[in-house]
């Protein structure tokens, strides 16, 4: 039998998750966590290259782990903890740090970005803005991957570097201290489609950046206000519509059962339905999915809730594991 692999998944702690997100995140890794030997870790230093606000960042972090656990996240199964509460991935960050080029950093896509941005706006320093920390990004990222040894790391597309900047590091570490020890070299695993391109309230990509997403746990009152302010076009009730020029439609099709989507498909195109009733629709849908996980998210997020004892859960059995690769990384460098 082959050996269980570990699939490790790193959680960005900017806030409520939107459906976008859920769609897109949230919903495949729960389903390939029942699967699989499954770590989660929130990435709450690397939110300090833009988050400044301390409150702000606490209130991020409980509410990002409390939405994952009212989805169905079974802290049983996965290992669920902050990254902070692992000192030895910095530890394992400074290591890294050691065996890794400059020039691999300097061709980072989010580094090279912001450089681009500078240029543009006719800065003379095109490193202007630019701190340390998002320059060394990559390196802290393979720090959260090796030190856990995992196997298998869940990102989007446009996170592939992320993956291939993690091998190389390793690879590098791996010819210099091979002989003592050799990190596991993780691959990447890529969705498939583009379910998590929704539709927001503007019609527009679901996006926090265009303020237009859905939270996932609004209050009902707030979530029937946003599912009516996204646009349709001036269609009569009676007459014959396209459900998949609708963005209510296209959100309904992901939410929705099969049969469900089906014949409100066939009532508009009939012309047996107005928007505005497809718009109840989709916030019926909605509502019956999110409302039990929103109380369960809210019963989270009191003070003194089971939230902090799944975190320092997590925390313990995600050092166990840190703690057996450091020990082993340590005697390869010299420094047991």
């Amino acid at each position: 039998m082959a050996a269980t692999k570990t699939f490790l998944t790193g959680i960005q702690t900017s806030g409520m998750p939107h459906l976008g997100n859920y769609i897109g995140a949230i919903r495949p890794a729960l389903e390939a966590a029942r699967e699989h030997d499954s770590m989660y870790f929130l990435a709450d230093y690397h939110a300090l290259n833009s988050v400044r606000d301390p409150a702000r960042l606490r209130h991020d972090v409980r509410s990002v782990a409390a939405t994952w656990l009212a989805c169905g996240l079974d802290p049983e199964r996965t290992v669920l903890y902050r990254q902070s509460s692992v000192p030895e991935v910095f530890e394992l960050a400074t290591v890294l740090g050691a065996v890794t080029a400059k020039g691999l950093m300097n061709r980072a896509h989010a580094y090279k970005a912001a450089r681009d941005r500078n240029a543009e706006a006719g800065v003379e320093d095109l490193d202007a803005g630019v701190n340390m920390g998002l320059f060394n990004y990559p390196v802290l990222m393979a720090a959260d991957i090796l030190v856990m040894e995992a196997d298998v790391v869940p990102v989007g597309r446009d996170q592939r570097q992320h993956i291939e900047y993690t091998a190389d590091i390793a690879g590098s570490f791996n010819h210099l201290y091979g002989a003592g020890y050799a990190f596991p070299v993780p691959e990447g695993a890529f969705p498939e489609g583009e379910s998590s391109l929704l539709p927001g309230i503007d019609g527009r990509k679901m996006s926090k950046s265009y303020d237009n997403h859905i939270p996932l746990f609004l209050p009902e009152n707030k979530l029937k206000k946003l599912v009516r302010r996204i646009p349709t076009d001036s269609t009569p009730v009676e007459d014959p519509k396209d459900p998949d020029s609708s963005a209510v439609f296209q959100l309904l099709e992901h939410f929705a059962d099969a049969d469900r989507t089906a014949a409100v498909r066939k009532r508009l195109e009939a012309g047996g339905m107005g928007w505005g009733e497809l718009k109840n629709e989709l916030f019926d849908v909605l509502n019956g999915i999110f409302g039990p996980m929103r109380e369960r998210y809210d019963a989270l997020m009191e003070p003194d809730s089971e939230l902090d004892a799944v975190l320092e859960d997590g925390a313990e059995r995600a050092r166990a594991r840190a703690r057996a690769t450091m020990a082993k990384v340590r005697a390869a460098i010299g420094i047991a």
